[in-house]
């Protein structure tokens, strides 16, 4: 690509603000009753953006097709006729500017962790909002090299899209990774990438905002490291895993107690994050809202549990029940993220889940010397309670506005017919897993002889 275009990229970030010698030329032409045109003055974010990306590798150049709208490109104020028609014949020069600063300038892509540097913009031309051109690679490449819109086209320039072409030059086209700054586009930006590898098939992504690199086909290691990452952030992000996590070591925390607590936590939603993300949950829409109204109602029960009394010998066996529902809510996260999976999905699985472990051991290792060392300033039992208290608090606001808007969706709960039967006889084999978990527990923990009572931690 010539120099020419990152100088022009440049010029256009730092150009000066225009909206007041626009508004003062349109307000001399009204009254001098100028009949020309003038271009549009800067608008405003819209809220919602899609924008649609198709990525073939082609020998040693990588095609890149993107269609945005031309609304989303601000700062550029492409000129209009009549009732707000775009000008094609005077728009040409600015659609080139919005596709060097809002298309190309939005997009980097990394061969083998080498940056593919500045494309070069092959085409670019202004669509119809009713063209369907960019379902296939095929046909959108014809239609973006094509012959452009009649200059007569009575197109209202809000609607209008631009399709453009980017060719960045490439050694093999493996191991390819992209990295998009759509975001700005709009309030909320949706990115569509479809990704056709040499060998043939497609892998589509969807993503909201950036997402950061996206690896376009995956090595196993990569996957899982970014599962590993992806698992760890949400249980420090998920502030009702953080609680629920708490409510059950607050009253205790001696080793032992803790290994066969968190154990039988870690098992059980480790049972149904890999059950759900196999299929074997319901689909409808009914169940996201209902797990997430049981997830807060588990916080509930453990916070009055801690100030009623906690009792260590079925301590256990309460955290296994609620691990069996706040695996749902992993799996929930977990399966907006497996599109970056590649064909690894077993492996990204195994990885989310260790990033799940490593985020509670990471809490944990926090939150019991904080507790210890609090309840040596305060009265132990005076803490437990006011801890539960502020915890129970929160859940019972998050169970009411759960259960509300569980209520929406009451004429879509499930019916028996040979789908509900045919998801019954899945989840018998997940019956005899558990099973099987609870026995090994039992024998975990007569093995280590919890002691029957909490007790502080520095007493183990």
């Amino acid at each position: 690509m010539p120099s020419l275009e990152p100088q022009l990229s440049a010029k256009l970030r730092h150009r000066p603000d225009r909206r007041l010698t626009t508004l003062l030329l349109t307000g001399l032409a009204g009254l001098s009753g100028a009949a020309r045109p003038l271009p549009l003055a800067a608008h405003d974010i819209p809220a919602r953006v899609t924008v649609l990306t198709l990525v073939k590798p082609e020998g040693r150049t990588l095609r890149v097709l993107v269609r945005a709208p031309l609304e989303a490109m601000r700062d550029i104020h492409f000129p209009v006729r009549g009732p707000g028609y775009l000008d094609f014949e005077r728009a040409g020069p600015l659609l080139r500017d919005a596709a060097v600063l809002w298309i190309a300038g939005g997009l980097s892509f990394a061969e083998a962790g080498r940056d593919l540097g500045q494309p070069r913009i092959v085409a670019y031309r202004v669509a119809l909002p009713s063209d369907r051109s960019f379902e296939r690679f095929e046909s959108a490449l014809a239609t973006v090299t094509g012959p452009p819109l009649p200059s007569d086209t009575e197109l209202v320039w809000t609607q209008a899209l631009l399709d453009v072409l980017l060719e960045y030059p490439i050694a093999a086209g493996e191991d390819l990774a992209v990295r998009t700054e759509f975001a700005r586009l709009g309030l909320e930006t949706t990115t569509v990438l479809r990704f056709l590898p040499t060998g043939g098939g497609e892998r589509a992504f969807r993503w909201q905002g950036d997402a950061g690199q996206v690896r376009l086909d995956p090595r196993w290691h990569h996957a899982a490291l970014r599962f590993v990452g992806d698992g760890f952030r949400h249980i420090l992000d998920g502030l009702d895993h953080l609680l629920f996590v708490l409510c059950l070591v607050i009253p205790f925390r001696r080793f032992r107690s803790l290994v066969v607590i968190i154990t039988a936590f870690t098992l059980a939603h480790s049972i149904t994050l890999v059950a759900a993300t196999l299929g074997f949950a319901p689909q409808g829409l009914w169940f996201a809202p209902f797990i997430e109204t049981l997830i807060a109602l588990s916080i509930l029960y453990m916070a009055f549990e801690n100030i009623l009394g906690a009792k260590a010998e079925r301590r256990w066996a309460l955290a296994f029940g609620f691990g069996l529902v706040h695996g749902f809510g992993f799996a929930f996260y977990l399966r907006e993220g497996l599109q970056f999976a590649g064909g690894h999905l077993a492996s990204s699985l195994l990885a989310f889940n260790l990033g799940v472990e490593l985020g509670q051991l990471f809490v944990l290792l926090l939150a019991v010397p904080a507790l210890s060392w609090l309840f040596r300033r305060i009265p132990e039992r005076a803490g437990v309670i006011l801890l539960s208290a502020l915890v129970a608090h929160s859940a019972w606001h998050w169970m009411t506005e759960r259960l509300t808007a569980l209520r929406q969706y009451r004429l879509e709960w499930p019916r028996f017919d040979q789908a509900l039967l045919s998801g019954l006889l899945g989840w018998l084999v997940v019956l005899a897993l558990l099973a099987g978990a609870i026995r090994l527990l039992s024998r975990l923990y007569r093995r280590l002889g919890t002691p029957a009572q909490a007790e502080p931690a520095g007493d183990s």
